[in-house]
């Protein structure tokens, strides 16, 4: 079955979810990880499975880089589900929509695992940076984490926004490449797509040096 011919309830969520995992992929070439490829699954009645490939092995002789790597670690996991509120392609300007953000990382659509990731990630990041804190008090806890997360999340909603028109040209480029599965004699309901790492780095523009530049220049 072409995959022109997916119904469109289908295709809109698959756009969603493929933003969805580019913005990991994107966002994680453009702070310095290495990346390999990205898979999704969608199936007529919406249950997906997406995945981008992440190196996380980094040298880390310092304090201040293992707090730089943490940092960038919770925003590519912030920018899958900011990346997923983006607008088509074809829209002019490409904007995240933040609560529509939160609302994904809180449960809607599966991304709670990115949730549960930072969270834990954010203690650690919180740990090293107030190390004086009394961990008793929970008011100066709570306010501590919640300074990191506004300022990471702000950085995040800057990186994907300039970052958006590749995030979504590539989102596009994973679902039109998506098929429909055999079933083994039952009905063909579900559509997949697998970018190897090699063929994402043939399409453009995605060079790790001037996603950052991007990202530098925006800072």
């Amino acid at each position: 079955m072409d995959v022109k011919k997916m119904p469109p309830a289908v295709r809109d969520h698959a756009l969603q979810i493929a933003n969805h995992e580019m913005g990991h992929y994107v966002v994680a070439r453009a702070l310095g990880f290495e990346t390999g490829g990205v898979t999704l699954t969608v199936a007529m009645d919406l249950r997906h499975k997406g995945g981008a490939c992440i190196t996380l092995s980094r040298s880390i002789s310092s304090l201040q880089a293992m707090k730089a790597y943490l940092e960038d670690r919770i925003m590519v996991l912030y920018a899958g589900a900011m990346a997923q509120t983006l607008p088509c392609v074809q829209a002019r300007e490409k904007r995240v929509d933040p609560s529509s953000a939160a609302a994904i990382l809180n449960g809607a659509f599966g991304a709670e695992k990115d949730d549960a990731k930072i969270r834990e990630l954010r203690q650690l990041l919180r740990n090293i940076t107030f190390p004086d804190t009394d961990p008793a008090s929970s008011d100066s806890v709570t306010t501590e984490l919640k300074s990191i997360h506004d300022r990471l999340w702000l950085r995040t909603q800057e990186i994907v926004e300039a970052l958006a028109g590749t995030i979504t040209e590539l989102g596009q480029a994973l679902v039109e490449r998506m098929v429909l599965v055999e079933q083994w004699g039952r009905s063909a309901d579900t559509y997949e797509v697998v970018l190897t790492g090699e063929v994402l780095n043939r399409l453009t523009p995605v060079g790790a040096s001037s996603l950052a530049k991007i990202v530098n220049d925006n800072a």
